[in-house]
């Protein structure tokens, strides 16, 4: 299993998770024709898998990088735990579940046969806020929310969470455990924020404490993928540098 990042001395790229949102095989191999220099994890999610199933984690695999296994998981433990199973047997280096206590201990029993595999728990999504949370009937914030899971996270013995660039210095706070944070709705400065409720720059969710940084349209609706992934690394190599 991964660690937390820390040091100057990390290749950012290797931290850039791409986020393969097209809707085939043919799709993703042409995208990934373009990026597969400029980024380090491929992050495969629900309308690639379901429209291509399990090939396509055979087919990604053979670009020689991590895969980021996103069906952010959430049922009953048994189905958790046998279908963390099969994602394991498929060699994806991380998966989301849902941070929901019973569904993330039943991904760490079903990730026995694949124990490098890091199990990483969706605090709340990117693409909610206060009012979305209280209409849900939670009455704290966002961050307590998300501080909550996380501790919750770290109880079951996962690896890390997902979490907005806003949060990550609060799990850090709050919680004396190593967990990778993986942050998404990741915009350089100036960009649209499409649906994302909560949103940083790669500079501000480094310095925060990030590890991993998820982005998907800004580079796959670029004139040049390449281009756009590149300027994101840089700007999170120089704040790896002046966070160490």
């Amino acid at each position: 299993m991964d660690q937390r990042v820390r040091g100057s001395g990390i290749q950012a790229k290797d931290r850039l998770v791409f986020a393969l949102d097209v809707p085939t095989a043919k799709a993703a191999e042409a995208m990934l024709d373009r990026v597969q220099g400029v980024v380090g994890v491929i992050k495969i999610g629900l309308e690639l898998f379901v429209s291509e199933g399990p090939a396509v984690v055979r087919m990604v695999r053979q670009y020689r990088k991590p895969v980021f296994l996103d069906l952010k998981l959430l049922d009953i433990a048994e189905t958790v735990q046998r279908t963390t199973a099969r994602v394991a047997d498929m060699g994806v280096s991380f998966l989301t579940v849902h941070a929901q206590r019973k569904a993330l201990a039943a991904a760490v029993k079903g990730r026995a046969g694949n124990p490098e595999m890091n199990v990483l728990a969706v605090t709340v999504l990117t693409n909610l806020d206060q009012a979305d949370l209280q209409e849900c009937g939670f009455d704290g914030t966002v961050e307590q929310a998300v501080v909550a899971r996380a501790r919750m996270t770290a109880e079951e013995g996962c690896d890390g969470v997902i979490a907005s660039g806003q949060e990550p210095a609060a799990i850090r706070s709050a919680i004396d455990s190593p967990l990778l944070i993986v942050t998404p709705g990741v915009r350089l400065g100036g960009r649209g924020v499409d649906e994302h409720a909560r949103v940083t720059t790669p500079s501000q969710a480094i310095h925060a404490g990030a590890d991993y940084l998820v982005v998907g349209r800004p580079i796959r609706d670029a004139s040049d993928p390449c281009a756009a992934a590149r300027a994101i690394a840089d700007e999170m190599q120089a704040a790896f540098a002046e966070r160490s």
